[in-house]
């Protein structure tokens, strides 16, 4: 029997899945990762990347690298390397593509079916884009399944009783939030709501910011200038941001980051989760209205609502767990990896 698998193409990072003995089971990719950056580039030569590879060279190879796609998927928008026009679906299909052979070697079988997901306020056009993604990829597409009726069915909620549950999904580059109702394995999207330009992305870009400010403060230089320095730097911030959800302190330590006439200079900053915190307060409020705005959408108030989902990597930020809790007066339910 042929095995379907289950796709996530999110706007940063995707991930695949198949089903084994009716459990799901995320399978690592060839870099050995749960998940791949929805990122695709070209070398110089023409050679394509895609997943980390590409993301590595983002900074200092931007005008062949394209990242997000998804923001784009159903539009008439093209994006041009080389004098070689694509558009969203077929560098959509390039991940899906990865994501396929990475699937094949993990099953050593050949795959040609799929469900993915999406958001739930996509209209016809991006859902009939993101199935002719697949296909250009060798995929059927089963079915493209919403993003927050595919977090409910991982929960396994559509066994449980009837009830009315907000998934909040903070991921890579996008925000949605989401009010269902899940009733007789019927699951109802009731509000939607959120900000596309809004996630795990400007949180680092919060970090980075400070980190130039502090060096600029402590060497006089500027490091924004210098493409090699900030895609270090920039790999740097969102390994700190990971480290301050577990602990309360990181170092920043990047050795030779620039030199100038006197040698080599060194970045090296302490930054502490109250600091994170400061810096990026501002990110995590913005959240907050859309989550308002689907509760009124649904004419629900926080009472009505049973479960909160915690769904996306930016969901295991401290202060995005502590500002779910007190606008919806419940624990966020995060036990399954985003």
């Amino acid at each position: 029997m042929a095995k379907i698998i289950g796709i996530d193409l999110g706007t940063t990072n995707s991930c695949v899945a198949v089903l084994e003995g009716g459990e799901p089971v995320v399978i690592a990719n060839a870099e050995g990762n749960r998940t791949t950056p929805s990122v695709v580039a070209f070398s110089k030569t023409g050679e394509r990347m895609v997943g980390q590879v590409a993301k590595r060279q983002a900074v200092t190879n931007a005008d062949r690298t394209v990242s997000s796609i998804k923001r784009h998927m159903g539009e008439n928008y093209h994006v041009t390397i080389d004098g070689k026009s694509y558009t969203p679906q077929e560098i959509s299909a390039m991940i899906l593509q990865k994501l396929k052979a990475d699937a094949e070697s993990y099953l050593g079988q050949p795959v040609t079916e799929a469900v993915i997901t999406v958001p739930a306020y996509f209209s016809d056009a991006q859902r009939q884009a993101t199935k002719d993604a697949g296909k250009i990829a060798g995929l059927d597409v089963k079915r493209i399944i919403n993003e927050p009726t595919a977090a409910a069915l991982a929960y396994g909620l559509d066994k449980e009783s009837e009830q009315k549950i907000m998934v909040y999904d903070l991921g890579g580059g996008t925000f949605d939030v989401s009010i269902l109702d899940i009733g007789d394995g019927v699951i109802e999207v009731l509000a939607t709501a959120g900000d596309t330009h809004l996630g795990g992305d400007d949180f680092d870009q919060r970090i980075m910011d400070y980190l130039v400010d502090e060096f600029k403060k402590a060497e006089g230089i500027n490091l924004a200038s210098d493409k090699v320095a900030m895609q270090r730097l920039k790999e740097a911030a969102e390994k700190a941001k990971i480290e301050l959800s577990g602990v309360t302190s990181t170092n920043i330590n990047l050795p030779y980051i620039t030199a100038d006439a006197t040698g080599p200079k060194h970045l090296d900053v302490t930054l502490t989760r109250a600091k994170f915190n400061e810096l990026t307060a501002d990110l995590v409020e913005r959240t907050m209205k859309p989550v308002r705005q689907a509760m009124s959408d649904a004419n629900l108030s926080a009472s009505d609502i049973q479960k909160v989902l915690l769904v996306g990597g930016s969901t295991r930020i401290p202060a995005v767990q502590e500002a779910v809790k007190k606008i919806t007066g419940k624990e966020g339910f995060k036990g399954i990896n985003p």
